[in-house]
């Protein structure tokens, strides 16, 4: 069966925690607040089905959020304009069967048009050789690493440049054309230009 990839609904938020919950050492631990925080604020918060079941999810936030995440701000601190991946789960069934990149392509469909870089952060401790493998193939570059003061974690930060943004921004600007595939943010959000080229709001 397909996959399909949309916008959560609220009334799955509960189902979502518990995905985010069984994923193991690799992801943090959420609580309903926390995750009320994410479905508030997050620009990007879509999950997957396959054959009528919940598979995974992904939430991303954009350069000008006020996320509080510390490796969100390691990234503001160094670069002016990104979209950040701040999790992505897929349910333990689904593994390996194609969610993750449907995601990631969907993912980076969004954020191509509004955003030069796409962030986000692997956990180093244990074996996670085969996330970091995932992420190299799909692009992603480490530039840095970073401990999470929160939890003591270490991660690798990684960095994937979006080659056509450029094009589009030359080319659109900040008026992006009236299609239904040119997905708009969830939550309210500055204008292009509006957006800080320097730090993070």
């Amino acid at each position: 069966m397909s996959i399909v990839v949309r916008d959560v609904r609220e009334h799955e938020l509960d189902s979502v925690l518990a995905l985010n919950n069984a994923a193991g050492p690799a992801i943090l631990p959420l609580d309903a607040a926390r995750l009320r925080y994410f479905f508030d604020r997050a620009e990007y918060f879509r999950v997957a089905e396959r054959d009528g079941s919940l598979a995974g999810f992904l939430i991303g936030m954009g350069s000008a959020s006020d996320h509080d995440s510390s490796n969100f701000r390691w990234f503001c601190e160094r670069y002016p304009n990104f979209f950040y991946i701040d999790r992505i789960v897929v349910a333990s069934r689904r593994r390996g069967g194609g969610v993750g990149r449907a995601f990631y392509a969907d993912a980076q469909s969004y954020a191509e048009l509004r955003y030069p870089q796409m962030a986000c952060e692997v956990f180093l401790e244990g074996t996670n050789d085969p996330v970091l493998l995932f992420h190299g193939s799909f692009g992603f570059r480490e530039v840095g690493q970073h401990v999470m003061p929160e939890a003591d974690m270490r991660a690798a930060m990684l960095m994937k440049q979006l080659c056509s943004h450029a094009w589009v921004h030359e080319t659109y600007g900040d008026a992006l054309p009236k299609l239904p595939w040119v997905l708009q943010p969830r939550v309210a959000s500055a204008p292009l230009a509006q957006r800080p080229t320097g730090t993070c709001s």
